[in-house]
Formats: structure tokens, sequence, C-alpha cells
């Protein structure tokens, strides 16, 4: 192990030397890189910053582990875009298990660590999944952890970003304008979540997540968590849920003070050049199977028998793009639904699939669904529809091609954007069995990565991603790297 010191006065002549200045941690050489970037958060203390090099890709054989409270990782100078430094998760895989995080900020005394505008690289390029933790794990027993300015994709494992729960004693995670996703595969089993939240009083705020195949973002309880503002949509893989409040553990189920409101949930759009029509078909057939799910009986089935999760808010969420279920609510207790609306244009399709049970009645396509049976002390919106049986939704399927899906929103969808003062159409019927519903006059707009929709008693809400940003989020994954000898 070279000293410290050395790292900043190796020959300029070296084949592989990058000029770098003594303020950051150079990723070369590369064979070195992890146990010196872990060194240094080991031995440096209380409130020590690791800067990284911009520009540079760290070849991690291992997670970089946090050590003492209050220390940050991030590029120097906090740039963002291609200028921030990445970490890639290289290391060893077999027999499926191996190296799978990047980042771990789970040890006793990672209260207020921060990881600020930096790239994460899960490396997974179409392998199936290993068994181990996310790109980035935070949590814990800790409190007053952050996560902003990060983008982070095609993680190895279960998910993109993990806070976890501890003992129940982690509390106050920021994780805000991260870009999340690619994560995962659509092929059975093989998903991944982008955002999995368990830590109580948490804020998850104006967050982009595209081309999640699990749940795009998923509460565990995390009981008084704020999760709003956020952005989620898909491109060719389908999403199981869009946000899930699903889980019975790890908090028995209490979901009090958590509330979810105010995100845009993208669905699969048309992929046709838009004609005179207002749908077309998708190539890959992606769909959101639920936008928001609530209840552990709409994704387990009979598996957690009666239980049922508490006192959570879903309010004010916008639904575009094609879902089998907007909202599906069954084995919950005192919720309150209200306000969620459809913008632009939607459809609701889906059928069976081969994972439904025999026993099970598939409701029909529909915007906002829920089984009163298994309902308690709740408030729901006027406009849902009572079904009988909503047990183990995500088992449908989306239909082989057609034209089905409607021309809309989607940032991946640039062949027909829409202005605010031309929403591209009003929202038509789906065929067949697929339910219909008008938008209700809330308008979003998508234009040039402008997020933002507008109704008398809502705010204007806008995020600004650069068109050729989206595009260079999807196609780094399939790239490869070449480490340097």
């Amino acid at each position: 192990m070279e000293p410290h010191s050395l790292l900043f006065s190796r020959r300029k002549t070296h084949p592989n030397f990058v000029r770098q200045t003594e303020d950051c941690i150079p990723s070369d050489p590369a064979n070195t890189v992890t146990q010196r970037l872990n060194d240094l958060l080991q031995n440096s203390g209380d409130g020590f910053i690791l800067n990284l090099c911009p520009r540079q890709t760290y070849l991690l054989q291992a997670p970089i582990l946090f050590a003492h409270p209050n220390q940050e990782i991030r590029t120097l100078g906090i740039p963002l875009g291609d200028d921030r430094a990445t970490l890639a998760v290289v290391g060893p895989v077999a027999n499926g298990e191996g190296h799978t995080t990047a980042i771990d900020a789970t040890c006793d005394t990672c209260s207020g660590v921060r990881v600020r505008n930096i790239q994460v690289d899960g490396t997974r390029r179409g392998a199936s999944p290993t068994k181990g933790g996310g790109n980035i794990i935070m949590g814990g027993n800790n409190a007053d952890q952050l996560v902003e300015n990060v983008r982070s994709y095609d993680p190895r494992s279960w998910t993109t970003l993990h806070v976890s729960e501890g003992s129940l004693s982690c509390r106050n995670v920021t994780l805000q304008n991260n870009e999340l996703g690619p994560c995962g595969s659509d092929a059975f089993q093989e998903w991944a979540d982008g955002i999995s939240l368990s830590c109580r009083d948490s804020v998850v705020r104006n967050n982009l997540i595209q081309g999640a195949t699990d749940g795009g973002i998923v509460v565990f309880g995390a009981p008084g968590s704020q999760i709003y503002n956020n952005t989620i949509w898909i491109l060719n893989q389908t999403l199981l849920g869009g946000i899930n409040m699903v889980d019975y553990d790890p908090w028995g189920g209490d979901y009090t003070g958590t509330v979810v409101r105010d995100n845009l949930i993208l669905g699969g759009f048309a992929t046709d050049e838009p004609d005179s029509s207002h749908k077309g078909n998708n190539f890959k057939n992606a769909i959101i199977k639920i936008g928001i799910a609530i209840g552990p009986r709409t994704w387990f089935g009979d598996r957690f028998g009666d239980n049922v999760v508490r006192n959570g808010v879903v309010q004010g969420n916008m639904f575009s793009g094609a879902f089998t279920y907007g909202i599906a609510a069954t084995s919950a207790e005192g919720f309150q639904v209200r306000d969620n609306s459809l913008v632009g244009n939607t459809s609701f399709i889906g059928a069976r699939g081969p994972h439904c049970k025999d026993t099970d009645v598939v409701p029909d396509p529909a915007p906002f669904i829920m089984d009163p049976s298994s309902l308690r002390s709740t408030s729901f919106q006027s406009d849902f529809q009572a079904i009988h049986d909503g047990d183990s939704l995500t088992c449908v399927l989306p239909p082989n091609g057609g034209d089905f899906w409607p021309f809309g929103t989607n940032p991946s969808n640039t062949s027909s954007p829409y202005s605010p003062q031309n929403p591209g159409g009003s929202t038509t019927s789906t065929p067949d069995s697929s339910k219909a519903h008008s938008s209700t006059g809330i308008v979003v707009g998508v234009l040039v990565g402008i997020f933002f929709a507008g109704v008398a008693g809502w705010c204007v809400r806008k995020y600004i991603v650069a068109r050729n940003e989206r595009t260079r989020l999807y196609n780094s994954t399939k790239q490869n790297y070449t480490p340097s000898n």
C-alpha cells in the first residue's frame, strides 16, 4: 500500500498517468484504489471529505465503507452530468453471489454522512441478479444522512439505492435530486427497485427514476416519511409498481405519517410514429402494472394472511401513459387516498398471466380500484371502482402488441412531445375490456426534459433534464469498462 503522500507524486511519464490536483484522490492505479479509498475513510475521522476526481472512473473490487460521523464522498467541485466521478462495481461474482455494492453507509458511527455529486455504475450488463445489496446502502442505526445529485444505475442486485431501517432506529435520511436507473430486467424474478426506503422520518423528493423493473420507489413502512415531487417513468421494460406501499415488514405495517404526494408516474407510451389516432404500438409491450400499490394482498396475495398496512396518505399524484391499474388498494386500515388524477393520454391494458392463480379473479384494467372487503376505516376519492378480489395483481401481463398505447408525454417518446398549450389530445378509451377515463383537465407537459403540471389549486412543478442526458442514461448500461493495465 503506497502512502497517501505518494498518491500525488507519481511521475507524469507513467503511461496511465492522469494529471490531478492534490485536492482529489486519483483512480489510478486501479489495483489499489479500493483499499486507498477505504483507508482514507477509516483513518481520517469525523467530518472527512473524500474528494474523487472529476470524470474519472474508480474500478471497485469491494464496497467503499464510511467509518465515522459526518464524512462525505463527492466529486471535487461538486459538478453535475458527466463531470461527476464514477464508482464502478467490478468485483468478482460467482454462482450468483459476489460484489454488488459501491458505497455502504450503515456502520454504527455513520450518522450525518453524505454522498453527493457522483455516479455509480453497478455493471450488471444484462446478467442474472447477484445476491447482495444495492449500488448504495444508507441507513442502519443512524440519522441525518444525505444522498443528492447522484446518478446510479444497472445494479447487480435487487435495488439501486437502499435506505435500511437498522434496528428500527434509522431516522431522517434525505434523498433528493438523484437520477436512478435503469435497473434490473423485466424477466420473471430478475427485477430491481429504484429506491427502497425503510428509514423513518425520511424525505425522498425531486428524484428521477427511469427504467426500474420491480418498484420505482418501494416504501417499507418508513413511518413519518415524505415522498414527493418524484418522477417515475419507463422506457422499454415493464415495471411492476411505480410506488409501492405493500410491505408489512419490517415496521409491522406501520405507515403512520408516511405521505406519498405530488409524484408524476409515466407508464408506457406508443413508440410508433404518431398519426391521426391517439394510440399506437409499443415495440417492447412496456407498461406499469400498478402505478401506486397499497396493501400486502395487492402484491403478495395471502402470504401475510390478514395483516394490513396502516395510516398512510396518498394524495395528489398524477398518472399518464399505459398501466394495468393506476392505483390498486387492498388490506389497508386508516389510509387516506385523495386528489389523485390522470393527465394527458392514458390506457389501462393487461390480462391474466401464467403466474396468476387459478382461484384468483383478476380485475379488469382500470384507473383506480379497491377491495372494500379488506379495507377498514379508510377514506378514498369517489372515482375508485370496487372489486371483489385484489390479490396478487402483478401477475397480469401487457398485451402482446397492438395499437393500445397512447401517444404522449414519456421523456423517451421524443417523436411526439407536447406543450401545455397543445396537450396532444384528450384521453381515449382502451379497446375491448380495458376501462376508459378522461383527463381531469390537469395538463402535464414534457418538452426537452421539462416536467410540469398545472391547474387551479396546483402549484407549478418543473424538473429540467437535458434530452441527451436521458438518452445517455439508458445507453450507458450497454457499455463495458476496460480497466487500464
